[in-house]
């Protein structure tokens, strides 16, 4: 695949240079105005709520001729959080949920990571909310690399995970007359990240 062209379009590219996987080893600063890091969780046993972070940096270290040596890491802040209702992004910077005030980031750093064939890969890392660390897997696919008119190398990926958000004290629920609970414990992760080669 073509560094210098988005995955699925290198028919379009046919001109571009070909460079080997190798030829991305290196490291990169993530883009947060071009990348989002997303949650979904169950509300009241019949929808989705879905919601983002608007603040966060990060830095990757690509190693294209053995994946297994690359890393990442992540600094997320809880202020950020966006939900599209003030309400209820005030009550999951609150007490009841992350703490924002007594616990201001959330942290991600990468332990392993190994290829899975193709464009897909898999990072393990220490997730940290409310000052408890457990371990995180996401499974990622490389969407392709670009040159941008501004002459940014960038790597692309996108990711999902899922966690129990009571493994990291994320506790507070409240009963539904007709069974169940407002809020679900499992929590869907969506990445979409973009990525700048460090000069």
């Amino acid at each position: 695949m073509s560094i210098f062209s988005r995955k699925g379009t290198e028919t379009a590219t046919t001109d571009a240079a070909q460079p080997e996987l190798a030829a991305l080893t290196g490291d990169y600063t993530i883009d947060p105005a071009h990348s989002a890091l997303g949650f979904v969780a169950r509300h009241a046993m019949v929808t989705n709520v879905k919601g983002s972070f608007q603040d966060f940096t990060g830095t990757l270290h690509l190693d294209g001729t053995d994946p297994s040596l690359s890393t990442a890491s992540l600094d997320v802040v809880m202020d950020s959080i966006e939900t599209g209702n003030a309400d209820r992004d005030g009550h999951l910077k609150s007490s009841d949920f992350f703490k924002a005030d007594e616990f201001p980031t959330m942290t991600f750093r990468s332990t392993k990571a190994e290829s899975l064939g193709g464009d897909d890969y898999r990072i393990t890392g220490d997730l940290t909310i409310l000052g408890t660390t457990r371990p995180l897997t996401i499974d990622l696919e490389f969407n392709g690399a670009a040159k941008d008119p501004f002459g940014n190398e960038r790597v692309g990926f996108e990711g999902k995970a899922e966690i129990l958000r009571s493994e990291w004290g994320l506790t507070w629920n409240a009963a539904l007359e007709t069974g169940g609970v407002l809020v679900s414990d499992k929590i869907k992760l969506n990445f979409d990240i973009s990525a700048i080669r460090n000069a």
